[in-house]
């Protein structure tokens, strides 16, 4: 899929990942709409893509429904829907506020669904369109006091492979792009900083790049770094032995 020309609505644009992403299609000229709740954040981002700041709660559906009519009115259209946005938490699941879990529900998973049911439609008249899903690799293989954080991303993953099934031959592509650890204020948003020596957060840059690729390539799956495809494959070829070196080392 052509990316100049294109109106792109990326959400969580404010910093990190989306930013990054934000910044990368309005340079390869399409026209960006940025979604995010940060104010200045915005205002920074739509003044370096020369696009359409929104800001909006994506816990909150009315904000949801408002910021598509807005981007709707503004161009007629959305060709790329990045699902960006996220929220995480790191603890023991018995000492997580449960307001908060549902928070994290909304914001990973609920968004993503309604932003696409309202956008898919218009895709589908068109015959042409991308829906990128940003996920994470804890989404593929679960992680120890992420329960709920992971498990959001496990359901954005099953949404996206069975949304895939059944856009087959519509000319609407759908991928995931599932980051490893990057180097974002996510940590610290989710009340715990990272503290492995292994692996390295990379930039969100990288992640960018690779949701580029995905718009153009229409792959399926993308793994950031791509070696991060082996612990998904050994979890599900030998699922025994994953569980035993996840245990051990984490």
């Amino acid at each position: 899929m052509d990316i100049e020309g294109s109106v792109c609505l990326v959400t969580g644009a404010t910093s990190g990942i989306g930013r990054a992403t934000a910044l990368r299609l309005a340079g390869l000229g399409a026209q960006v709409v940025s979604v995010g709740r940060d104010v200045l954040g915005l205002d920074e981002v739509g003044k370096q893509t020369s696009g359409l700041p929104i800001r909006a709660d994506l816990s909150d559906p009315a904000d949801i429904d408002l910021a598509v009519q807005e981007a709707l009115a503004a161009f007629g259209r959305v060709d790329v829907l990045v699902n960006n946005a996220g929220q995480g938490w790191a603890g023991p699941f018995i000492e997580q506020d449960v307001d908060g879990a549902d928070y994290l529900i909304r914001v990973n998973l609920i968004a993503p669904i309604r932003l696409t049911r309202a956008l898919l439609p218009g895709m589908v008249q068109r015959e042409r369109g991308a829906v990128i899903n940003v996920s994470s690799v804890a989404g593929h293989l679960g992680v120890k006091d992420e329960a709920v954080y992971a498990s959001t991303k496990a359901g954005l993953i099953g949404f996206a492979r069975s949304l895939r099934y059944e856009l087959r031959g519509t000319g609407i592509q759908v991928t995931v792009v599932s980051p490893g650890v990057v180097e974002t204020a996510f940590f610290e948003r989710r009340g715990r900083p990272y503290g492995r020596r292994f692996p390295l957060p990379i930039a969100p840059e990288r992640v960018a790049d690779s949701v580029v690729r995905a718009i153009r390539n229409g792959r399926a799956q993308v793994y950031v770094p791509r070696w991060m495809a082996f612990p998904v494959w050994l979890s599900g070829a030998w699922p025994g032995l994953f569980r035993g070196l996840a245990g051990r080392f984490g």
